[in-house]
C-alpha cells in the first residue's frame, strides 16, 4: 500500500483555503468541495443564481477529477450544500441530472447550510474510485 497523493490541480480554481483539490489513496478519490469560483481568474465574483453557480461548480469538479485522471463516471458519493435549500433544491436537481446517467446516480446527501465561503449558494464535494 502506498501513501496518499495530494493533488493540487493546475487547471482547477485556486483553493480558497489550505487544502488539496483531490486526495488519492488506493484508487479512492476524495474531492474537496468546490464553489463557483473561476479557474481562470480567482478575483472574478461568483456568478449569480443557482443555475450559473451549479454549472460552474460542476465544471470545477470536472477539472479536479480530470487532474487526478478521473471523471464523473468514477464518482460514487456526492455531498451538496445549499444556502437557500427551499428555494434552490428543485432547480439544483434538474441541473444535477445533466451530469450523471439516470441508471448510474451516485449516492448523495444534500443539506441546507447558513453560509458558504465567498458568498456561494452551492458547494459540492465528491468521493470517487478509479
Amino acid at each position: 500500500m502506498n501513501g496518499p497523493i495530494f493533488h493540487l490541480i493546475k487547471d482547477a480554481p485556486a483553493p480558497v483555503g489550505p487544502y488539496s483539490h483531490v486526495v488519492e489513496q488506493d484508487g479512492w478519490l476524495f474531492v474537496t468541495g468546490q464553489l463557483a469560483t473561476s479557474p481562470e481568474d480567482d478575483a472574478l465574483p461568483i456568478p449569480e443564481g443557482i443555475e450559473a453557480q451549479t454549472r460552474q461548480v460542476m465544471d470545477n469538479l470536472r477539472r479536479a477529477l480530470a487532474g487526478a485522471g478521473a471523471g464523473f463516471e468514477h464518482v460514487l458519493c456526492v455531498r451538496v450544500f445549499l444556502t437557500e435549500f427551499a428555494r434552490d433544491y428543485a432547480a439544483f436537481n434538474r441541473l444535477y441530472t445533466e451530469y450523471f446517467p439516470a441508471d448510474r446516480l451516485p449516492a448523495r446527501t444534500t443539506v441546507g447550510v447558513t453560509a458558504l465561503a465567498r458568498g456561494g449558494i452551492v458547494e459540492i464535494d465528491m468521493i470517487g474510485r478509479r
